[in-house]
C-alpha cells in the first residue's frame, strides 16, 4: 500500500478492520494462514484478535518492515495504523508486525534483511 498524499507524523491513517475473534480461534486460523506464508491476525488485547482476512479493509495489505514508517496503536479496541514520521506521496506504508519469528517466514522488507516473522 502506498501513500497517495503527504501524511503528517502521528496521523491516524487507517484502522485494521476484520472479524473480531477469540485468541483460541485466532490461533487456529493463523496456523492455516502461516502454512500459506500469510499473516492476517492482529492481537487487540488479552481477549480479542482481529482477523483481517475476514471482512478486512485495505490495512491488511500494509507490509511489515524492520524499519517502518508507521506504527500500530490500540485505542478502545480499535487498532489504528499511524504515521511514525512524515510520509511522502509514493512511499510504501509499512509497520513492524511485532512477531517473534516463530513462524520462520523470511522478512522481505529489504533484500539483505535476515529477520523472520
Amino acid at each position: 500500500m502506498f501513500a497517495c498524499e503527504a501524511i503528517s507524523r502521528n496521523r491516524r491513517i487507517i484502522d485494521y478492520a476484520g472479524e473480531r475473534i477469540s485468541h483460541e480461534e485466532g490461533g487456529r486460523r493463523e496456523a492455516r494462514y502461516l502454512e500459506r506464508g500469510e499473516i492476517w491476525c492482529f492481537i487487540v488485547d488479552d481477549r480479542w484478535v482481529i482477523d483481517g482476512a475476514v471482512d478486512g479493509n485495505l490495512a491488511r495489505f500494509i507490509n511489515h518492515s524492520c524499519a517502518p514508517n508507521c506504527y500500530s496503536q490500540v485505542v478502545n479496541g480499535t487498532v489504528w495504523i499511524r504515521a511514525a514520521r512524515r510520509i511522502e506521496p509514493g512511499e510504501e506504508l509499512t509497520y513492524d508486525y511485532g512477531t517473534d519469528g516463530d513462524a520462520n517466514l523470511p522478512c522481505q522488507c529489504q533484500p539483505a534483511c535476515k529477520g523472520s516473522l
